[in-house]
């Protein structure tokens, strides 16, 4: 019985112990899974398949900017990974250059670039021609010129073809008019790559090349004021390299160039003309037309005879083919900033202006009145 009893009460003990540590057992699992989902989000990611931190650019002008379409998941952004620049001076004084353009495009493409090239500044004009372009990466490359206020446009490219990723040009055109004499020497001033870029690039490279051995030449890069240094990279007696990297939008490179005078053909600058280029006889002119106008309406106010209409019409549209042909003499060989006002076009002014108020002061005098009604008398 004794043993019985023992089998009994062992028997109990050994059903109950196994219940108390699962109930346990359970308990701490079940807490620690809460702890677990609680601290999850907290805890970093150690997934293999997300990418991986982006490096914060170093500050300073050596650093690249990173082109965001190596991060999965994030638009890629158009950039100018590669600009390759040489500006080869002539012993005629012409700048021909060659640029090679190396773009990203985005996702979405485009029809092609646009390179703005200056022909104005101020009052200062160049002379830009001999546009070619060609593309190595097979991309469309017809160039398509537009002369602007300051600016020829070069479209590369176009069509109905767009063009996505990396894709390379090449851009040529020579430039006159550059030199600008001071005493014993002659300066050019001209940047490389421009300001109208809306991308980032990477990295610049610009090689001067000249007939004589250059001893003075900077470069410069950055915004308006263009206050970094380029590096020096490669030099001769004939040619000097220049490198620079991470230009921001809107930023340029500036090469000046001095040479001795007489070193290359330095023909006068040309400097548009002003925009009033009236002489004292067109000036004058002008006097006398309004005078002229001024004492026919004041003669027809005083009872005199009324000036002819026909008359008026001639004189208006004589003196508008006499500016029209003012401004055709400026702007077509020109461009829209040449035109300034002559003596044609202020004889034109003239004319216009004694006919303008022949036919207004006709129309006056020959203006029917209002008919009046009697009032009637009711007394």
């Amino acid at each position: 019985m004794r043993n019985g009893s023992l089998r009994r009460d062992g028997c109990g003990i050994g059903d109950t112990m196994p219940d108390v540590r699962g109930r346990i057992r359970g308990l701490a699992v079940a807490v620690g899974v809460s702890a677990l989902v609680t601290a999850g989000p907290a805890l970093p990611a150690r997934s293999s398949s997300a990418p991986a931190p982006v490096p914060e650019a170093a500050p300073g002008r050596e650093a690249l900017p990173v082109r965001e379409s190596a991060v999965p998941g994030l638009r890629p952004v158009e950039s100018i990974p590669a600009y390759d620049v040489v500006m080869a001076i002539g012993r005629d004084g012409v700048l021909r250059v060659r640029e090679t353009i190396t773009y990203d495009f985005d996702r979405g493409g485009e029809h092609g670039i646009e390179r703005y090239v200056p022909y104005r500044r101020g009052d200062r004009l160049y002379e830009v021609r001999d546009v070619r372009t060609s593309s190595s990466t097979g991309a469309p490359a017809r160039a398509r010129t537009l002369r602007l206020l300051n600016d020829v446009r070069i479209t590369i490219g176009g069509g109905g073809r767009r063009v996505t990723g990396r894709q390379a040009y090449v851009l040529e055109y020579a430039v006159a008019g550059l030199f600008t004499p001071h005493g014993n020497r002659v300066e050019l001033a001209w940047d490389a790559i421009g300001r109208s870029w809306d991308v980032p690039i990477g990295e610049v490279a610009v090689r001067v090349q000249a007939p004589v051995p250059l001893r003075k030449v900077s470069c410069h890069a950055g915004g308006t004021l263009a206050a970094t240094r380029c590096l020096r990279d490669r030099d001769g007696p004939y040619a000097i390299g220049f490198t620079q990297r991470g230009l921001r939008p809107r930023e340029g490179v500036l090469v000046q160039v001095r040479l001795p005078a007489g070193a290359v053909d330095d023909p006068p600058p040309r400097y548009a003309r002003p925009r009033w280029a009236g002489t004292w006889a067109g000036t004058a002119v002008l006097g006398v037309a309004l005078g002229a106008a001024a004492l026919v309406a004041g003669r027809a106010a005083g009872g005199g005879p009324p000036p002819r209409r026909r008359a008026g019409r001639i004189l208006v549209t004589g003196g508008a083919l006499a500016v029209l042909a003012d401004v055709a003499d400026d702007v077509v060989p020109g461009g829209p900033w040449a035109f300034s006002l002559g003596d044609l076009s202020v004889t034109g002014l003239a004319l216009a202006s004694v006919g303008t108020g022949s036919v207004l002061v006709h129309r006056a005098m020959n203006r029917e009145p209002a008919p009046t009604v009697p009032l009637e008398d009711y007394s």
